[in-house]
């Protein structure tokens, strides 16, 4: 429980009026609701998750709250991150979250970082803050935000999402766990696609986002039970929710100090092994692309392999490719289909934007079928070459 001195806080007539429903709740009260304005947090993220709760942190009156981030709107962000319009694409997602918060509460301070979160930014940014929320998509993004909120002592407030499903919780709060408990090493990279690959139900991201706003302000009154200890577990396809017991770890390693989260994750190490391998790959452009397709030697040389999901190709195709998705290839079945459609033709893979389609090339060259990589996928074809084909 957070314990501001209120003696000097007074609301006004219109803050009143505005919190009035809050105020009549034996839980908030008056005292209750000069906490919530006497309140900082800091939010990591204005996307899927950070969207929906600042909303509500914003109406529910808290008086402070940083934000950090530093891409723009892009129309594909509009169906899930509800803060952002179509009038702030490509503008700075942390211009257009202050915009829309001061129009839900225009008393609350807003302070803006526009930059990537780092080990060496993120005590100083985190540290005046009562609380921090994670609202990121990244793994050592997750581990940092954690390790900040260990070495200050503030709570974390968790949320993360993806297709169907999200999960929520609070760590490091009052000797409860905290996210290496969870998750003690990261999983290696790419083996959890990001939502740019697996996709995203857009009003997942409220509910997720707005478990976590009504976890901040339950920390702020002191008021119920939080998610401490506890793993809350969604799936927005069955409607259905679980819940996992989380404990500390007593032998977890003591977080003394931040580190190189891209590094512990091994991310470097990952894309020096990717460019190692594309190195020695055969790879070719999509006008190099176009000329084949032009002439009719697809399908009469050439064998144009679609390894993306099923759902993708039926978004967009490039003429006479064949799909045969990468989890088929990895599964091996996949790999018996594509000796079948080479029959003496050579091989040209592409998906969405090169590294699947360079991952199923990897695959299939260790049971003899070598071939050729299309640079930029399917994206690069619709930017470079053919605008009618949808980008997703």
């Amino acid at each position: 429980m957070l314990n501001p001195n209120l003696d000097d806080l007074q609301l006004t007539k219109e803050e009143y009026a505005r919190y009035s429903r809050h105020i009549i709740l034996p839980e908030v009260g008056l005292d209750g609701q000069k906490r919530l304005k006497a309140a900082s947090i800091l939010c990591v993220g204005t996307g899927g998750l950070g969207s929906p709760l600042l909303l509500y942190l914003a109406a529910a009156g808290i008086g402070r709250i940083g934000i950090v981030d530093f891409d723009t709107v892009d129309s594909s962000n509009l169906h899930r991150q509800i803060i952002h319009a179509t009038s702030w694409v490509g503008k700075p997602k942390i211009e257009s979250a202050k915009n829309r918060i001061l129009e839900i509460n225009p008393t609350c301070q807003v302070d803006l970082y526009e930059t990537r979160l780092s080990a060496e930014n993120a005590l100083d940014i985190a540290r005046p803050y009562d609380l921090v929320i994670d609202g990121t998509d990244n793994f050592p993004t997750r581990y940092l935000v954690n390790d900040v909120c260990v070495l200050l002592g503030k709570p974390n407030v968790y949320g993360s999402i993806f297709r169907f499903e999200g999960q929520a919780t609070v760590f490091n709060y009052e000797g409860g766990p905290n996210y290496r408990d969870l998750y003690p090493e990261p999983p290696p990279p790419g083996l959890v696609p990001s939502c740019a690959e697996g996709g995203v139900l857009g009003v997942l991201c409220g509910i997720i986002g707005t478990i976590q706003a009504t976890e901040a302000v339950k920390i702020i009154l002191g008021q119920g039970t939080t998610l401490s200890g506890r793993l809350l577990l969604y799936n927005a396809l069955n409607m259905t929710f679980r819940e996992l017991k989380l404990r500390p770890n007593p032998v977890r390693p003591v977080i003394d100090k931040l580190v190189d989260y891209e590094e512990f994750c091994g991310i470097p190490q990952a894309k020096a092994a990717e460019e190692k391998e594309r190195a020695n790959m055969a790879e070719m452009t999509v006008q190099e692309l176009k000329q084949l397709v032009d002439r009719g030697a697809i399908g009469a040389e050439y064998i144009l392999l679609d390894v993306r999901n099923p759902n993708e190709y039926e978004i967009a195709k490039i003429p006479g490719s064949v799909l045969v998705p990468l989890p088929d290839i990895e599964r091996g079945e996949g790999v018996e289909r594509v000796k079948e459609l080479l029959n003496g033709h050579k091989l040209i893979a592409h998906c969405k934007m090169g590294g699947r389609s360079a991952k199923a090339l990897a695959i299939l060259k260790e049971s003899g079928i070598e071939g050729t990589n299309v640079k930029g996928g399917i994206t690069a074809w619709s930017q470079e070459v053919d605008a009618s084909v949808p980008e997703y």
